[in-house]
């Protein structure tokens, strides 16, 4: 049986005079093609307007699923991690928030394995009780390079550095790496749990992992928009995920 990845989604807001309220709801493609891939089955998993279904919601369908994927997607209501938000601070979607907040919280419960990407480390970091930087240009005190790329999403435009021994680094079977880069937020305090395991060139937060566990896994760059194109090699997040997956099934 093909392993079950549930995939959040995302929704596209825009203003409709017809049907003001037709949100549609989505996950990203490429994220999706690299599950296909693998031979793995990507469940969507939509959240509720309701936040009291909140809860439940999440619950029924981690039970659905062998593991939760978390993909790029707008910025994180920092009113979760007790900050006000920033004048340069993105669109936030509080419904979206608490409910992959919830989804962890169950994956974790259930022992089902996480892999995050861009938004994704930072809702996870979030989740573990850590915090994040609003915005990278205004709050960052050493910030030296372009975080938020300006050339097409598949190409790489800076390096990061890889903790020897961690599973990033065995991953990759090297120190070095160089990643593409689309976000202006990025993890701060370090949430419960967690461990930072790849760094950008001026320090800022590339990849974490768990420290006693295999259950958490997140990278800040965007592996799903270079595998097929410019860096093969991307793919092995995608893989080591879906292993992690199908070792807890055992």
């Amino acid at each position: 049986m093909k392993l079950r990845i549930g995939i959040p989604t995302d929704e596209l807001i825009e203003v409709n005079p017809v049907m003001p309220n037709n949100h549609p709801a989505y996950v990203p493609h490429d994220v999706k093609e690299a599950f296909i891939h693998l031979g793995a089955l990507p469940l969507v998993l939509p959240f509720p307007d309701d936040v009291s279904q909140t809860e439940q919601l999440a619950h029924d369908d981690m039970a659905l699923v062998d593991g939760l994927m978390l993909p790029g997607g707008p910025d994180v209501d920092p009113t979760l991690y007790g900050e006000e938000p920033h004048p340069k601070i993105g669109m936030t979607l509080y419904q979206k928030d608490l409910f992959e907040i919830a989804l962890i919280k169950a994956a974790l419960a259930a022992n089902k394995p996480i892999f995050g990407i861009c938004r994704g480390i930072q809702i996870m970091n979030v989740a573990m009780g850590g915090t994040l930087y609003q915005d990278l240009e205004q709050q960052y005190p050493d910030l030296r390079i372009q975080h938020p790329q300006a050339t097409l999403g598949q190409f790489a435009t800076h390096h990061a550095e890889l903790t020897p021994g961690s599973r990033l680094a065995d991953l990759y079977g090297k120190q070095t790496i160089k990643v593409n880069s689309r976000h202006h937020q990025a993890v701060k305090t370090v949430g419960k749990g967690l461990k930072v395991t790849a760094v950008a060139p001026d320090g800022v937060v590339e990849g974490m992992e768990s420290t006693d566990n295999d259950l958490f896994l997140g990278v800040q760059w965007h592996p799903e928009n270079m595998w097929q194109q410019e860096d093969p090699q991307q793919l092995v997040v995608f893989q080591d995920f879906l292993k992690r997956v199908a070792d807890h099934q055992k």
